[in-house]
């Protein structure tokens, strides 16, 4: 049996340890400073809009849009339940093509399941802003802010995540080779992992899509935040 070496447990959110721990040699550490990190993704027009969203004259009053209500927010509730339960008929759906799927197939899945994300959150997103904009100057001026940071973010957020099917694929070809036999190894009696490896691949690449969902609902909840009652 191959010996797993040890790795140093990666500090930060689940999903970057999520996907540290299916990289081959970890995720390379980098500098833990904010600054120096966005430093590398806002360009300086995006750093010259931030600062206008920031310090500038509060935006025009929006056209009247649909107020933030007990019946807004279950609604909201009701998207991200929409798609945490599509991950997991999606994952029921793989276990029964499991056995004849290779990577390309997972990677299409997971493809798809990026796209259905990143469509739902961005139509909540905006509709939230444009409700957050017709409470009061103030918090259009939020409202404004997330805008400008979804321009400025999105892009490289959307590029890294991009990556992810990739990172699955390799993830699925290493529990492929390693439950592979030894080529001296007599047929009847190599030992049958092959269930074993795909079902636990099957179960990260889940706990991956999860932990996205996650990632891409934060700037939704803190909008919600702001416009829920305390």
């Amino acid at each position: 049996m191959p010996i797993t070496p040890h790795r140093t447990p990666v500090a930060g959110p689940a999903f970057i340890r999520l996907l540290s721990g299916l990289m081959d040699g970890g995720i390379a550490l980098s500098s833990p400073d904010l600054s120096d990190r966005l430093s590398q993704w806002v360009d300086w027009t995006r750093a010259v809009a931030l600062s206008r969203a920031l310090d500038g004259r509060l935006p025009p009053a929006p056209a009247p849009a649909s107020l933030f209500d007990a019946a807004e927010d279950a609604a909201c509730v009701r998207v991200r339940a929409t798609l945490m339960a599509s991950l997991q008929q999606d994952a029921e759906t793989e276990r029964a093509v499991a056995e004849g799927a290779d990577a390309a197939v997972f990677s299409r899945r997971y493809q798809a399941q990026q796209r259905a994300m990143m469509a739902a959150t961005g139509r909540l997103r905006g509709r939230l802003r444009d409700m957050l904009a017709a409470r009061s100057p103030a918090l259009a001026r939020l409202a404004e802010i997330d805008a400008v940071m979804e321009q400025t973010l999105s892009p490289r957020e959307n590029a890294l995540l991009a990556g992810i099917p990739d990172l699955l694929a390799a993830h699925f070809q290493r529990l492929q080779d390693a439950a592979e036999p030894a080529p001296t190894a007599e047929p009847a009696t190599a030992p049958p992992l092959v269930s074993t490896w795909r079902t636990a691949f099957r179960i990260d690449m889940q706990n991956v899509a999860m932990a996205e969902l996650d990632v891409r609902f934060q700037p939704i909840e803190g909008l919600l935040a702001a416009l829920r009652p305390r």
